[in-house]
């Protein structure tokens, strides 16, 4: 095979389209101890969308105390509003991560559209990454949420420890499902569930989705999340897919991890995501060639190679060379 592309075999139970929440720029590089330059940033964002991304989480407005590699929020977001200004199938969402009301200010004051809040299912990981009680956090992100509905913006709720916590071990099924209905009635759009450390296997995920169904959560208002420490994060995508879940989230060349958990590994890499649902013959509308020069191109600004089994194994084949170099050229025109 020379195209660099899966054999596409459908396969009945899976959905037609999956729609692939990029998280690269944001929780990718918030774990890397090389500053990356804005522009570096802005381009990385850029060629993501070029590549047929439609979501792609930008940045974070926290405290520059707290995530230093994300300093540059109010820089990097105008840089990149105008993706969302494209024309319409070509528009990309930008969702930005507020912590609280005060980094929600400043998000919507530069015209952010999308944002997400990040609260946690276990107590440990509350304290640890937000100084709270899990209670005390859903309190601090009600007027958020509610303050982001009220100007327009689309809300999501990320939590975290949904399968394990490197502090608490195992998380009981119905204290997940218990937060989740909190986010949902907090007014979140969606709710993107963690597997932080990467513990998660198969059969835990079908667990958790129908749990969750008989809680009243509907399927179509959640994404997952999966880190990929043990290997399991496509197994369990699949898992989350025959269940009916259509968003997953991932990160461009498997960058990222988690800066309060030091056993969270990198996220699953949206190169290997994008070759497996290609090859289950599910629609994404990304160009894996275009993503996987891009995570080639980043992976050479931070001076390693990306643990994407796919990008390795592409990065050498002649075709993915021309797709690679035609990627460069076109934004050098631009």
């Amino acid at each position: 095979m020379t195209t660099g592309l899966p054999m596409a075999f459908p396969t009945e139970g899976l959905p037609a389209r999956v729609r692939v929440h990029e998280v690269g720029p944001r929780d990718g590089l918030q774990n890397e101890a090389t500053l990356v330059p804005v522009e570096v940033k802005a381009e990385f964002v850029h060629r993501l969308a070029d590549a047929g991304l439609r979501t792609v989480e930008v940045t974070s407005f926290v405290h520059p105390k707290w995530v230093p590699q994300l300093a540059d929020a109010e820089r990097l977001l105008p840089a990149v509003a105008g993706l969302a200004d494209r024309p319409g199938a070509d528009a990309v969402r930008l969702p930005v991560l507020v912590p609280n009301k005060r980094g929600l200010d400043r998000a919507l004051a530069l015209g952010a559209r999308d944002v997400a809040v990040f609260a946690s299912a276990t107590e440990s990981f509350a304290r640890a990454n937000l100084n709270r009680t899990v209670d005390e956090s859903l309190e601090m992100f009600a007027p958020v949420v509610a303050r982001a509905r009220e100007a327009g913006a689309g809300a999501r709720g990320y939590l975290s420890m949904c399968f394990g916590d490197p502090w608490e071990g195992p998380v009981p099924l119905d204290r997940v499902v218990g937060v989740c209905r909190r986010l949902l009635d907090l007014g979140c759009d969606e709710l993107s569930l963690g597997d932080t450390i990467g513990v998660a296997t198969p059969g835990h995920v079908t667990a958790l989705l129908t749990a969750l169904n008989e809680a009243g959560v509907p399927t179509g208002r959640l994404a997952v999340h999966f880190h990929d420490t043990y290997g399991q994060a496509l197994a369990n995508t699949l898992a989350a897919l025959r269940h009916g879940v259509t968003t997953v989230d991932s990160s461009a060349g498997g960058l990222g991890g988690c800066p309060y958990a030091r056993s969270a590994t990198g996220n699953l890499a949206t190169e290997d995501l994008v070759w497996m649902l290609h090859g289950l013959g599910i629609d994404t509308g990304i160009d894996l060639g275009r993503l996987t020069a891009t995570s080639v191109w980043m992976a050479d600004h931070l001076g390693r190679p990306s643990p994407s089994r796919t990008v390795r194994a592409l990065a050498g084949r002649s075709t993915f060379q021309d797709v690679s170099r035609d990627s460069r050229d076109s934004h050098k025109e631009q």
